[in-house]
C-alpha cells in the first residue's frame, strides 16, 4: 500500500512547530514555480478562482499584508482587507464577533495578525475557514520563517548543515521563533546572540541551538546571518543603555561581517533601523538579499494559499 502524499489542504497555518520537514519542503518546492509567475507580464492564475480570502490585521503591516493580498490576487482569488482602524473593531467589536461576521460572508480563508499570542489558534476554535497566522504577538510568524528558508535554499542550494546566526531582539521576535522551528527541522545549526535583556529568560542550548553573549562568536564562519529589527520601544523600557551603545556592541557592520564565510548571506525581516542593528553598507552590500526577501514573500504566500485551499504540489509546468 503506497504512502499518502503530503498535503496541506484544509490545514490551519499557525506555526512551523506544527509542520513536518516534508510539509516544509512541499511549500518550498511549490514556491519555486510561484516565483516565476511574479515575473510574468500577466500574473493572473486560475488556481483559486472562486475562492474568497480576508486579511484581518489588528497591527500595522506593509510587507506581510500586501504580499498576502497580492498572492491571493495573483492566484485568482477575491481578496478583502480588514484593518483594525477602519472597521467595527474601533467601536469595540470583539475578536470573536469579528471572526463570526467574516465567516458569515462565506470566506474560504482568513489571514490574521493580532498582538495577542494564541489569537490565530483561538480563531480556529471559533470559525471554520482556514486560518493563516500572519503574526501573533511574539509567538509565531510561519510565512516569514518559510520565506527565510526559501531564500536560503535559493542561494545555498541546500539547508542541511548550514550555520545560521540570528542576532538582535530574540525575546520579542516571532520571526526568531518561527526560524528556530523551521531551521532545526531542516537540519540547520542556529546560533543566537543579543543583549541578555533581549534573550528569552529560559532559553537553553538544545541540539541544533547555541546561545552566545558575544555576536562575534555567533557570526564566526556563519553561512547566513539574520538580523532582527530592534523595536525602539525596548530602548525606552531600559532593556539596553542607548541606541548608540547597541550599534557599537551588537550591530552588524562591515568589520563584523568579515568573521562570517566569504559567501555569507545577510537577511532582515524588515523594516530596518539602519545604523542601529545593521549598517547601511551591509544592508545594501552584495551579501544582502533583503529586498529579494520581499519578492520571495509573495511567492511563498502564494504557495501557502494554494496548498491550504487546494492541496497538491503546485508544479511550475502547471502554472
Amino acid at each position: 500500500m503506497s504512502k499518502n502524499p503530503v498535503s496541506l489542504r484544509g490545514k490551519n497555518i499557525l506555526g512551523l512547530e506544527d509542520f513536518s520537514p516534508e510539509e516544509i519542503q512541499l511549500v518550498l518546492d511549490s514556491a519555486k514555480g510561484m516565483k516565476n509567475v511574479i515575473h510574468r507580464d500577466i500574473k493572473k492564475l486560475p488556481t483559486l478562482r472562486g475562492k474568497s480570502i480576508v486579511t484581518l490585521f489588528y497591527e500595522p503591516s506593509t510587507r506581510t499584508r500586501s504580499s498576502f493580498e497580492l498572492a491571493g490576487k495573483y492566484l485568482g482569488a477575491d481578496v478583502v482587507n480588514i484593518t483594525a482602524g477602519t472597521s467595527s473593531i474601533v467601536k469595540g467589536e470583539s475578536l470573536r464577533d469579528t471572526l463570526l461576521t467574516v465567516e458569515a460572508m462565506g470566506v474560504d480563508a482568513i489571514v490574521m495578525r493580532h498582538k495577542a499570542e494564541g489569537a490565530a489558534a483561538y480563531a480556529t476554535q471559533v470559525v471554520s475557514p482556514v486560518i493563516i497566522n500572519a503574526g501573533d504577538g511574539a509567538h509565531a510568524h510561519p510565512s516569514q520563517g518559510l520565506l527565510d528558508l526559501f531564500i536560503i535554499l535559493q542561494y545555498k542550494n541546500t539547508l542541511q548543515g548550514l550555520k545560521v546566526a540570528i542576532i538582535g531582539d530574540i525575546s520579542h521576535s516571532r520571526v526568531a521563533r518561527s526560524d528556530l522551528w523551521g531551521m532545526r527541522k531542516m537540519g540547520m545549526e542556529v546560533h543566537l546572540a543579543g543583549p541578555k535583556t533581549l534573550l528569552p529568560r529560559f532559553l537553553k542550548e538544545e541540539p541544533g541551538i547555541f546561545v552566545h553573549e558575544c555576536i562575534e562568536d555567533a557570526i564566526r564562519d556563519a553561512d547566513v546571518i539574520n538580523v532582527l529589527r530592534i523595536q525602539l520601544e525596548r530602548q525606552k523600557a531600559g532593556l539596553f543603555p542607548s541606541m548608540r551603545e547597541y550599534a557599537r556592541i551588537f550591530g552588524l557592520n562591515e568589520e563584523r561581517l568579515k568573521l562570517a564565510k566569504e559567501d555569507v548571506l545577510v537577511l532582515h525581516p524588515g523594516p530596518m533601523n539602519k545604523g542601529l542593528e545593521i549598517s547601511p553598507r551591509v544592508a545594501y552590500s552584495s551579501h544582502s538579499a533583503i529586498q529579494e526577501q520581499v519578492q520571495n514573500g509573495v511567492a511563498v504566500r502564494m504557495a501557502l494559499l494554494a496548498l491550504a485551499l487546494m492541496g497538491g504540489k503546485q508544479n511550475e509546468a502547471d502554472l
